[in-house]
């Protein structure tokens, strides 16, 4: 989530001689708080889409009570419904954080809609508040399933919630078998990695920059998480296809970032020749660009027929599943 454009927080390098400040301190500090503007945006941002979410169930339009017809009460479900708002608003956060860093670390463009310095900071702060949409995500989804344990002891409720929600592997009815851990994945890698940023020159830039393109694979997990788990994109139709459509330029980027890094250590080269990489080195970049390159078409066929595994809604709902069986 934060770019490894840059060596230092300013986006200059430290002058010989000079002796380097504590950076994981004052960047961080500083960092939250240009984040302020950020975080109320995506407050303002996830009460819309409450709701939004909130009237839909009320109109009877809501896909997730079509999934859980027993959920038709918004007041009484009103904290998964502000789970939902929280996890949608984390992933166009995370979005829009992954763009910036895809734009960040590869070629300079030749035009910026402002500096990069500019972009770099809104890199970072936006990776700030990703990280805590997702954690709101998980613990209004916690808190709901400790207020449906409403029968059992407070010790035993307040268990099952943090268990179901933060446990990996305890979960464990319908998709969220599946579905569950790849958002705790999600999460417990994005929170060390993005922090991560803020201790560099205590692990090394090139350790740091290593262990930073494991993002990409946060969004992945967070991505494939709402697919399988997302009541609201759980049927085919317009929500789905957004969805998938948003990926489109996240690919491209992605794609074109290992087509044209701006490292030249980074470059795909020649195996073994002069100047070139060793075999193994040079297989694993090049499996690289075929993968980018084979997610782009595939992305495309998705989008242009439409089979992306979702299903239809069924034109009479279904019976009334446990509780939250098939939610996200």
């Amino acid at each position: 989530m934060l770019s490894d454009a840059n060596p230092d927080e300013d986006g200059t390098a430290a002058r010989p001689g000079r002796e380097r400040p504590p950076a994981d301190r004052v960047a961080l500090r500083g960092d939250l708080r240009s984040a302020l503007p950020d975080a109320t945006a995506a407050v303002v941002v996830t009460a819309a889409v409450f709701v939004f979410l909130y009237v839909r169930v009320g109109s009877g339009d809501s896909d997730t009570v079509a999934v859980m017809p027993f959920m038709a009460d918004a007041g009484t479900y009103w904290m998964y419904l502000l789970s939902q708002a929280f996890g949608w608003s984390g992933l166009l956060w995370a979005w829009g954080t992954v763009m910036l860093g895809l734009l960040l670390s590869g070629p300079r463009p030749a035009r910026l809609p402002v500096s990069r310095r500019v972009l770099e900071r809104w890199h970072r702060t936006t990776s700030l508040t990703t990280m805590a949409l997702m954690l709101a995500h998980a613990l209004m989804f916690a808190a709901e399933l400790v207020r449906y344990e409403a029968e059992s002891g407070w010790a035993e409720r307040l268990w099952a919630g943090f268990a179901d929600s933060f446990v990996p592997g305890w979960y464990d009815s319908g998709t969220g078998r599946v579905a569950i851990p790849l958002g705790q994945g999600a999460l417990y890698l994005a929170i060390p990695l993005g922090l991560l940023f803020y201790v560099r020159h205590r692990i090394g830039a090139n350790a740091w920059r290593r262990l930073h393109r494991f993002v990409v694979v946060v969004y992945v997990l967070s991505v494939w998480h709402t697919l399988l788990y997302g009541t609201n994109v759980w049927y085919g139709g317009w929500p789905r296809t957004v969805l998938w459509l948003l990926q489109l330029p996240v690919a491209v980027l992605l794609l074109l970032r290992l087509l044209r890094p701006a490292r030249r250590a980074e470059q795909l080269g020649t195996p073994r020749g002069r100047g070139g990489v060793g075999r193994p080195a040079w297989a694993a970049r090049a499996g690289g660009r075929l993968a980018a390159a084979a997610a782009v078409v595939g992305l495309l066929v998705v989008v242009v027929s439409g089979r992306d595994g979702g299903r239809d809604r069924p034109a009479e709902p279904p019976a009334t599943a446990p509780h939250a069986q098939e939610t996200e």
